[in-house]
């Protein structure tokens, strides 16, 4: 069975060191939240927001992290109107027998405000 897990966090500057830390800090307390292991990740789906281009995030989960051997793309957020500004999103899609309603998607520093119910 797979389920997805879902994060996002806002990064302070666009430069490859501030998405560097906000893409570990994200993809960390995505997998321990979790209790998830690189090896049942099926996936992962990286996109910031137009104003982040000074790095691909996916460059650093395979650097610092142990996502070498997992699948990883990077996107565009769609530009909408009044949206969230330098919004790193992570999408991990991962192989476990856990019910839908036991992830534990991960929000942090201003993008908790997009999932102000998972408070």
């Amino acid at each position: 069975m797979t389920r997805a897990i879902r994060g996002a966090i806002t990064v302070k500057k666009n430069t490859q060191e501030a998405i560097k830390k906000a893409t570990v800090e994200l993809l960390t307390t995505m997998l321990e939240e979790n209790k998830t292991e690189t090896s049942q990740i099926s996936h992962a789906i990286f996109t910031m927001t137009k104003d982040l281009n000074a790095a691909y995030p996916a460059k650093f989960a395979r650097t610092e992290l142990d996502f070498s051997n997992v699948p990883m793309m990077c996107y565009q957020e769609l530009d909408i109107e009044n949206s969230l500004a330098m919004c790193l999103r992570i999408m991990l899609v991962v192989n476990c027998e856990k019910k839908q309603s036991e992830i534990k998607h991960v929000y942090l520093k201003g993008a908790e405000i997009l999932r102000p119910d998972l408070k």
